[in-house]
């Protein structure tokens, strides 16, 4: 493990392999430890970097204070990639860490050559979806509730809550212990989570992205995760869209060999 100072902040990270530099953001209540499964396959071919967003493992995070949020993230991500060499760089995000980088393909395209979004997390707005109402969506009322929980000291019920919200009935039952642990150690995370003001997806910002984008999809997914990426596939210029069957949310610890044969075909093209 190592770290680079961003905006005043050790930001951990992970580095394996040589060439083109592979920047890799995880999701909620993760760290660079999810990229595991798919380290071996995409370090024959690039440099990866995994990094671990501000307040997540290593760091060990009470849930106090507002430096928590989307922007955070976001400032920090770019002030990372900008301290890299070569440049432009390769971004990959999952579920929340897919947020941020569509966030810094937004802001930051020079940084950027090639953008890839695993199922991206966030709400899509009006002039995106004709069903769109104003307040917290299901998924994020869940959360809150999840961090509720946690924030009472309760971190085992409120983490069962959220896995199961994103995964269905019984799944954090059936979850090994490793995973398991991962989701612990950055369990206080998910409080600063609803205090994160994301916003919602625009057709502007979909049509923003100059980037050439690769989406990908777990085929048994379910809810509003499939529905947000679809969504924006369809109006994010230069982007195609792969789904891997038989697999949900975290498809590349699911299917890792299918995962990299994807990604690193798409890195591949010119």
């Amino acid at each position: 493990m190592q770290t680079l100072r961003v905006n005043g902040y050790d930001m951990a990270y992970l580095e394996v392999g040589e060439g083109r530099p592979l920047v890799c953001v995880h999701g909620s209540l993760c760290d660079f430890r999810i990229w595991s499964a798919v380290l071996g396959p995409l370090t024959r071919e690039h440099r990866v970097i995994a990094v671990s967003l501000r307040h997540f493992f290593p760091e060990r995070w009470d849930g106090r204070g507002d430096t928590y949020s989307i922007a955070q993230h976001v400032d920090d991500v770019i002030a990372f990639i900008e301290q890299l060499s070569p440049r432009p760089v390769d971004l990959m995000g999952h579920s929340r860490g897919g947020h941020v980088a569509f966030r810094v393909a937004q802001r930051r395209p020079d940084l950027l050559r090639k953008l890839i979004l695993a199922e991206p997390g966030g709400e899509l707005d009006a002039t995106l979806d004709p069903l769109f109402t104003p307040g917290p969506s299901p998924l994020a009322a869940r959360i809150a509730t999840s961090a509720a929980k946690i924030a009472s000291g309760d971190v085992e019920g409120g983490l069962t809550l959220f896995f199961d919200a994103i995964e269905g009935p019984g799944a954090w039952g059936r979850l090994p212990a490793t995973p398991k642990q991962q989701l612990r150690d950055n369990a206080f995370t998910l409080i600063g989570q609803t205090r994160d003001k994301r916003p919602p997806f625009s057709k502007l910002d979909a049509e923003s992205i100059k980037t050439p984008t690769l989406f990908i999809g777990g085929g048994s997914t379910k809810g509003a995760l499939t529905k947000v990426l679809h969504t924006l596939a369809a109006h994010v210029p230069n982007s195609r869209t792969e789904i891997i069957p038989n697999t949900t949310h975290p498809m590349f610890e699911q299917a890792p060999q299918r995962y990299c044969e994807i990604v690193l075909e798409f890195l591949a093209e010119a």
